[in-house]
């Protein structure tokens, strides 16, 4: 790899390059249950596995995985929140050479069926409060094997007895009925032998079918290698220079099911020997309860979750001390938010870039050089990244001047599923085009300016406006409808959509938005609906988007204090 400016930035044991082994992440796993046998791996609300446990119930489940006719290449899909089952289910299911298929929890059946269908997955494992909604969609998928589980199964007494009596309360739904096509997790799992046979995958072998949004409508199935995915552990890894093997105590709130928390709050901590403190969902009072007890010592999280503790009026009655690090991307980070924070932990954090055709990271601000607010960062170890022409006419960009970011480095994906033409699109001659608009100053520091897809990021989540429009073209009242992403001082950006109803109907705001929640995961769904006579448009029907946002930028400024 050639110099490059920002190398003169890396911290002072940071290399330019890491070599990235020839074996898949489940061995790192298998060796860390010899070196850190009796270090505990996960933690969930008290119950805890350690290395050497987690690693023989994923030997058990594989084993389990393969009398269900998983095989090499097989696609599984996942659809949990972050418990040990999640972890056992991957790792598991990549020891054997399958393909595991991440899905959503909040996924409704819509989502589903297109994810499922296009993956040609075979079996799905699943939680038990989402089988009713599984179950609708199982007919028109080639799904053949469903593994159940439930929360209880992995907590600690009493809470296991007492659970059931809350989700009964809650009315979650529990009674999976046992059938052919249906097999318990725990049942699986204790009749097989920790002895399956051995890992035989290969580097380039298709590890993960990671499914992101595309301006199609149609969420894309991201190919991500064994490669892949423990070189950006390993980038990861040699970044943290100061991670303390064996010792460290990772926060695990963001999901697994997304790519940022598979990478950094479950594979990374796996292949550092860490413990990972498993929390299902975002709840204020509980998060900072189990934050207080658990005393992590890394955070990786989302600026949402960050503005809500520090919003917190009794955040000061808990013990944060313990923080020494906390890795944020997905969204900027507001510098305000991100001052308060470090105050009141004396931890430092670091915020970063990445999209799921990488890994997801490819930059991040230095932990103890120089970090430069409002920045992305610069290149992890191993990544190369340019700025190039809109128009693709002058080459590479000088510093300041704004241009598409583009990246090249192991971590980026094979390509995208079954999509021969977006796949030419995102990956040219090695690098992959981004689709972000960024600058880079003269120390190699990126900063995003704009995107050139008009995604939305809500919460830390990706959101397409092509998929909220085509949702709400399906009611029959619609005539003419767009998505835009509005700031939104809790989630970064929140969905609003402007439509225009079809001549002589009578639509409202809580109409559409009740229509969305039903075919649309919670976040995708439009906060704010403007009912409009008409959109501004260019000369051949194109909708200006810039001139909704600048609409909305003028009447957010009206309505500020003081304007």
């Amino acid at each position: 790899m050639q110099e490059h400016a920002w190398f003169a930035s890396y911290d002072a044991k940071v290399p330019p390059t890491v070599e990235i082994p020839e074996k898949p992440l489940p061995c790192f796993l298998e060796a860390n249950a010899e070196r850190y046998a009796s270090v505990t791996a996960t933690e969930f609300f008290g119950a805890k596995l350690s290395y050497r446990d987690l690693w023989s119930q994923i030997l058990r489940f594989a084993g389990g995985l393969s009398r269900l006719g998983v095989v090499k290449g097989t696609r599984v899909a996942v659809m949990l929140p972050n418990c040990p089952q999640t972890v056992i289910a991957f790792h598991a299911t990549l020891w054997l050479g399958g393909v595991v298929v991440m899905t959503n929890p909040m996924y409704v059946e819509r989502e589903m069926e297109h994810q499922w269908k296009d993956s040609e997955a075979e079996v799905l494992v699943v939680l038990d409060h989402l089988y009713p909604r599984v179950e609708k969609v199982l007919p028109a998928t080639g799904i053949r094997k469903v593994i159940v589980t439930s929360i209880k199964d992995y907590l600690p007494f009493p809470l296991s007895v007492l659970y059931p009596i809350k989700a009964w309360k809650q009315k979650l739904f529990t009674a999976v009925p046992v059938s052919e096509g249906t097999v318990r997790f725990k049942d699986l799992a204790r009749s097989s032998p920790p002895e399956p046979s051995a890992c035989a995958v290969e580097p380039d072998d298709l590890a993960l079918l990671q499914y992101t949004g595309g301006t199609t409508g149609l969420a894309k199935g991201v190919m991500l290698t064994h490669a892949n995915i423990l070189a950006n552990v390993v980038q990861l890894a040699a970044w943290f220079t100061e991670l303390q093997y064996g010792k460290e105590r990772f926060l695990s709130i963001l999901p697994f099911f997304h790519v940022f928390g598979m990478t950094v709050c479950m594979n990374l901590p796996l292949y550092s020997g860490s413990t990972m403190i498993l929390l299902p969902r975002f709840e204020i009072e509980q998060f900072l309860k189990v934050l207080h007890k658990s005393k992590p010592t890394l955070f990786p999280g989302v600026p949402t979750l960050f503005i809500a503790i520090v919003n917190h009026p009794r955040i000061r009655t808990f013990d944060l001390s313990s923080i020494r690090y906390c890795i944020t991307g997905s969204a900027p980070m507001p510098v305000e938010v991100l001052k308060k924070f470090e105050e009141l932990t004396g931890s430092v954090i670091i915020e970063g870039f990445g999209l799921t055709e990488s890994s997801p990271v490819t930059h991040a601000n230095p932990l103890q050089g120089v970090r430069k607010i409002g920045s992305i960062g610069i290149p992890l170890p191993s990544t190369e990244a340019r700025l190039v022409s809109l128009d693709l006419e002058a080459g590479d960009l000088p510093a300041g001047e704004p241009g598409e970011l583009i990246v090249r480095g192991p971590q980026v994906m094979k390509g995208y599923w079954k999509m021969r033409d977006e796949t030419a699109a995102a990956l040219r001659d090695g690098w992959l085009y981004t689709g972000d608009i960024a600058t880079v100053d003269e120390d190699g520091y990126t900063f995003i300016v704009d995107r050139k897809k008009d995604m939305i990021i809500a919460g830390g989540y990706n959101v397409y406006p092509r998929e909220i429009e085509e949702v709400l073209y399906e009611h029959p009242g619609v005539m003419d409808a767009v998505a835009i992403g509005i700031p939104d001082p809790y989630r970064g950006e929140t969905v609003k959509a402007f439509v225009v109803p079809k001549p002589g109907e009578s639509l409202t705001e809580r109409e559409l938005i009740d229509f969305c929640r039903t075919r649309l995961a919670p976040y995708k769904v439009p906060k704010v609906v403007e009912l409009r006579q008409s959109l501004p448009k260019t000369n051949v029907g194109k909708v200006l988007r810039k001139e909704l946002r600048r609409e909305e930028q003028e009447r957010q400024a009206a309505s500020a204090p003081g304007a």
